[in-house]
């Protein structure tokens, strides 16, 4: 499709900024709703009782994938979208698919229940980062285009350069909000429950060898 048609048919609808748009969908819908199956995720955690089975291993490869994800985004809110940031969110949506994959393996491997349900929220989680980083680079198509160039012709394109419009206080606050209540925390604590969990096994294994032991003499 060529620009003029495109131009076109954009002149059909109503009279809005796409870019802008596309921005706010980003910033208000997509990021804010990625927390909801997160969320719901944990709850599967915890009603397939992880701490019982796959445990600790498992729960901290939530953890990483977290990071993989949770870091290229904390970078696109505070940084300018250019060859460097891309290469970083490009990076951290193929490692984040690669450790899916492994989270599931484990899952299964310690014969925890992974319900129909829990598989549904998984491909939210995996689709949603897919979703956010093509909108980001429709609307950074120049910098997809130099990044494609090794960056050639830009001083700036393998560093982190300030947004020029910072976003707003009061939703970085929001998001680190969100981020604390919906992330930090019910991570963190399926985190400290499989590691209470695997101590008590490892003491009632301890005191059981001890018994057999003493029994044996």
């Amino acid at each position: 499709m060529s620009r003029d048609q495109a131009a076109e048919i954009s002149a059909t609808g109503v009279g809005v900024d796409v870019g802008d748009v596309t921005t706010r969908y980003l910033l208000y819908g997509l990021l804010p709703s990625w927390f909801v199956p997160g969320l719901a995720d944990w709850v599967m955690h915890r009603r397939t009782r992880i701490e019982e089975t796959a445990g600790t291993k498992e729960s901290l490869i939530h953890s990483l994938m977290m990071a993989e994800v949770g870091i290229p985004i904390a970078l696109t809110l505070r940084y300018e979208v250019n060859p460097l940031l891309l290469s970083v969110q490009l990076g951290g949506a193929a490692v984040h698919e690669a450790t899916a994959l492994w989270d599931v393996r484990t899952a299964v491997e310690s014969d925890r229940e992974v319900k129909p349900l829990e598989q549904h929220i998984h491909s939210f989680l995996e689709s949603l980062p897919f979703g956010a980083l093509a909108a980001l680079m429709c609307l950074h198509a120049d910098q997809v285009k130099a990044l494609l160039r090794g960056g050639r012709g830009q001083p700036d394109a393998w560093r982190l350069v300030p947004r020029r419009r910072p976003l707003s206080p009061g939703y970085v606050a929001g998001i680190a909000a969100a981020v604390g209540g919906c992330v930090l925390l019910p991570y963190g604590e399926e985190l400290l429950r499989c590691v209470r969990t695997a101590r008590r096994d490892r003491k009632r294994a301890d005191d059981r060898a001890k018994w057999l032991a003493r029994k044996g003499r």
